[in-house]
């Protein structure tokens, strides 16, 4: 196995509300010395919200370093110290007014560890109660359904086009009890 380089310096060069920044400087295992930038962020979570009908809850919000809103499935940051699971039933009742009586891990992704150690974890939302909780003061958040078909539709169309929401929701279609050598059960 190859060795791991060697952190020589930390310098926090950013400290934001939501994530910092950090400058390190670090030995190679050849010895060269690289520095390399990294966005710290406390990681989030996504959740793939299934009605009783089978139906998809997805929301439309605007995404300033998107330039536009976006079709996604609803997500969110991580508190200090927050776990995951605690952090979904948080989530999913601020951004679509539902409580899951059930959930179930779909595993979890780096979004993009060449710079940032953000890291997403899925999961599947059943069971669906209301119960909202208040918005955030600076979310814009529309609510809307889709059916399997209509979301991969949307995903292939561009429609959906962020990762967190590809991912999921073909995790969870890869989830689904399969039917012989057909399609994914259900569709």
């Amino acid at each position: 196995m190859t060795e791991l380089p060697s952190l020589i310096s930390r310098e926090t060069v950013y400290a934001g509300h939501l994530f910092n920044v950090d400058l390190d400087r670090v030995q190679m295992p050849d010895g060269v010395v690289a520095i390399r930038e990294t966005l710290v962020h406390p990681g989030a979570v996504c959740m793939v919200p299934v009605t009783g009908e089978g139906k998809l809850l997805l929301v439309t919000q605007y995404r300033h370093a998107a330039g536009r809103r976006l079709l996604e499935l609803p997500a969110g940051t991580l508190e200090r110290d927050e776990e995951p699971l605690d952090a979904v039933s948080r989530e999913l009742q601020e951004e679509v007014g539902y409580i899951p009586g059930r959930i179930e891990p779909l595993g979890g992704f780096f979004v993009a560890p060449g710079y940032t150690t953000e890291y997403i974890h899925l999961f599947t939302c059943t069971d669906l109660k209301e119960s909202a909780l208040d918005w955030d003061d600076d979310e814009d958040i529309e609510v809307e359904m889709r059916t399997r078909d209509e979301a991969l539709a949307a995903i292939d169309a561009g429609e959906i086009c962020d990762a967190k929401s590809i991912i999921g929701i073909l995790r969870w279609m890869r989830s689904l009890p399969r039917g012989g050598d057909g399609p994914i059960g259900g569709r």
